[in-house]
């Protein structure tokens, strides 16, 4: 039998792990939301097309996301003190090489090389990371979860403009090599002192009913044969797409839309103010919303963060083509898109339980790359409608019907899926022992 914490013992030094795991998330960051820096400069260079270039970022989300199963099987079965240790040290090493790769790539097949390398390592950084934050704070998940996934949604943010500035004045091939090596030393650096908790935690009754949280943890099999897991898969993939679609294309919209390297804040153009914006509010989304599903609940919390998601694809789309109004509603999309990097990881392990919970929250995740493929079809419908509100409207449409998922589908089947398990612990407590030497059979 695995042990068990009682709340009142969960250690205080969990703080110290969460600080860690979101400074190793931070690190890798800048491979998913810095893309779209290196867009214009490798078509330039090497005069690649766009949609060329863009199945790069594809292939790393794919990747990235794919792999985070095996990485949290991996960490799982390695245990509390080896696993997230050894699996950030070997994502930092992948991590670094990818953007080195990236950085001496001439021709498309080696630069999908580079993207590759690098999601693997980003995405055993993720697992690790995300599956340690779900196991230290089982009263806290949406916040802890939040707060570690903000360290990849905003850690872009503090980049940007360095970036920006190594490639006008070096080239973009510097960039990736000068960060990638940067990035990939300071998390070899920092797997050192991560570990995960000895015993299994567990939060307070009071908080158990109030979110409700499974009193059964599933094996990743047991997980895949549930109906409530499905569901959230359908609707990750489907908030993902989206908000991939606005991370991958915001370059070529602000470019489109006429204002892209307009100064608009100093020296700062639109782009740059645009993107910095966009983590921020990327990574504020993930404890803001995070925190709230701790006191309201998932479902509800899931259905408020895309109902908004609606309105901002719709402000885009009237008022996007005047520069301020173009950041703010793009700040706002980034803002109710964000939130789903700690929501669904929490949903997957309240629902599930926290004795395989890296493996688990892992393949929820692989929604991901399962919706980066639907990006480039972004490009597509653009190029057939002539224009980006097109691209808006069914972003828009698909946020308002997951909205309308989380409340009317989700929430009353995973009720009915706690209720079922509690019984069958309840039965499994009640029943007489076996006598000793007995087989079942």
């Amino acid at each position: 039998m695995t042990a068990v914490a009682r709340p009142s013992v969960i250690p205080k030094t969990r703080w110290v792990q969460l600080v860690l795991g979101v400074l190793s998330m931070i690190l890798i960051a800048n491979m998913q939301y810095a893309w779209t820096l290196f867009v214009g400069p490798m078509r330039q260079a090497h005069g690649w097309d766009r949609a060329g270039i863009q199945w790069a970022f594809s292939i790393f989300i794919a990747t990235e996301t794919w792999i985070t199963p095996f990485a949290g099987y991996a960490v799982d079965r390695l245990g509390p003190r080896a696993g997230v240790r050894l699996m950030v040290l070997l994502g930092g090493l992948l991590a670094g090489c990818g953007w080195v790769i990236n950085g001496f790539a001439t021709s498309l097949p080696m630069l999908y090389v580079g993207a590759a390398v690098s999601g693997l390592g980003a995405g055993g950084v993720y697992a690790a990371c995300v599956g340690n934050a779900v196991r230290w704070f089982p009263d806290r998940r949406g916040l802890a979860v939040g707060v570690t996934a903000a360290g990849f949604g905003a850690g872009a943010a503090l980049t940007v403009l360095p970036i920006q500035s190594v490639i006008a004045h070096y080239g973009y091939n510097a960039a990736f090599l000068w960060f990638g090596v940067g990035q990939g030393t300071i998390l070899l650096i920092v797997s050192v002192a991560l570990r995960g908790p000895d015993l299994v935690l567990v939060a307070s009754a009071a908080i158990q009913q109030r979110l409700r949280q499974s009193q059964r943890s599933y094996s990743s099999l047991e997980m895949l044969g549930s109906p409530v897991f499905w569901l959230m898969y359908v609707m990750f993939v489907f908030d993902a797409a989206t908000g991939l679609m606005a991370t991958a294309q915001l370059a070529p919209i602000a470019k489109d839309f006429g204002f892209a390297d307009q100064q608009i804040f100093g020296t700062a153009s639109v782009l740059s103010v645009a993107l910095i914006t966009d983590n921020i509010m990327n990574g504020l989304a993930r404890p803001f919303f995070g925190g709230i599903s701790d006191r309201v609940g998932r479902e509800g919390t899931m259905a408020l963060a895309f109902t908004l998601s609606f309105f901002a694809y719709a402000m885009l789309t009237f008022l996007g083509h005047s520069p301020w109004m173009f950041i703010i509603s793009a700040g706002l999309i980034f803002f109710t898109w964000g939130e789903i990097f700690s929501l669904f990881p929490s949903l997957c392990t309240d629902t599930f339980g926290p004795k395989n919970a890296a493996a688990n929250a892992s393949l929820l995740y692989t929604a991901k790359g399962t919706a980066a493929l639907l990006v480039p079809l972004a490009n597509l419908l653009q190029g057939a409608a002539g224009r980006w509100e097109a691209v808006f409207a069914v972003a828009g449409n698909t946020s308002l019907l997951i909205a309308a998922l989380a409340i009317m589908v989700l929430k009353p089947l995973r009720l009915w899926q706690l209720r079922r398990d509690a019984g069958a612990v309840d039965q499994e407590q009640l029943a007489p022992p076996l006598p000793a030497g007995h087989v079942p059979g």
